[in-house]
């Protein structure tokens, strides 16, 4: 019995360090801002915040998301918020356009000023190091454009929310304010 009991707590220390373990990489990673030259660390750029990372497109049904979005990144930004989108073109071709022009889209069209990164894959063989860590700690990868993590201030997926969900969705909402509420920003 007492084996048993040892064994047990063995794998709950294990599947705990290995879970902090994730959760401290998650972020620990860099990427361009949209058409751009420099990466940036989103850990060292975004570490402490609350944050919600979208997989973008422009040519999609959900792309009027991006003014709910901006809308969030408005709203809750003095709180120690943000969104940070990576346009994808992984879901039939719906963000074909160049990082110029995606950033001019997003910008002209829907007043985007929150954090905008590089072009990346989110699914299959060559999904970006930030996606792969954000399916692992889910187990979901995103369906479609505009699919949300929401990501706690110490790095924990806390979160996700299918492309279906908009930005105003009183979950989405619930959730942020939440997390905003767990921990306050570091000063």
């Amino acid at each position: 019995m007492r084996s048993n009991l040892l064994k047990v707590f063995g794998l709950f220390v294990v599947s705990a360090i290995a879970a902090t373990a994730l959760a401290a990489g998650i972020l620990d990673v860099s990427y361009r801002p949209l058409a751009g030259k420099a990466p940036v660390n989103l850990k060292e750029s975004y570490g402490g915040q609350v944050l919600l990372v979208v997989n973008t497109a422009s040519k999609c049904g959900f792309t009027p998301q991006y003014e709910g979005l901006e809308a969030l990144q408005r709203q809750y930004a003095g709180k120690g918020f943000s969104v940070l989108g990576f346009p994808s073109n992984d879901f039939k071709g719906q963000e074909p356009g160049s990082e110029e022009e995606i950033k001019e889209f997003c910008t002209l069209t829907y007043g985007v000023q929150f954090p905008m990164f590089e072009k990346v894959r989110v699914k299959g063989e060559q999904t970006t190091p930030l996606y792969r860590s954000l399916t692992e700690a889910t187990g979901v990868s995103p369906g479609w454009n505009f699919h949300k993590y929401l990501i706690s201030r110490d790095g924990r997926v806390v979160a996700n929310f299918s492309s279906k969900v908009k930005p105003d969705d009183p979950a989405l909402l619930a959730a942020i304010e939440s997390e905003l509420k767990r921990t306050k920003p570091a000063k």
